[in-house]
């Protein structure tokens, strides 16, 4: 999971992570602790979350 540069700092996305793995200090910052549910994402009014794609 990535922030992109759309982030608002509205912290929804933190209030609906189960993991507590998100944190909010001016942008969302997704810790170590994600496990990648996708819930901060769907939550996201801005949809500044999004899944990283490996290469």
């Amino acid at each position: 999971m990535r922030v992109n540069k759309n982030c608002v700092g509205c912290g929804q996305c933190a209030v609906f992570c189960k993991k507590n793995a998100i944190e909010v200090l001016g942008r969302a910052r997704i810790t170590d602790s994600c496990v990648e549910c996708g819930l901060c994402a769907s939550y996201c009014p801005v949809k500044a979350i999004e899944f990283e794609v490996s290469t």
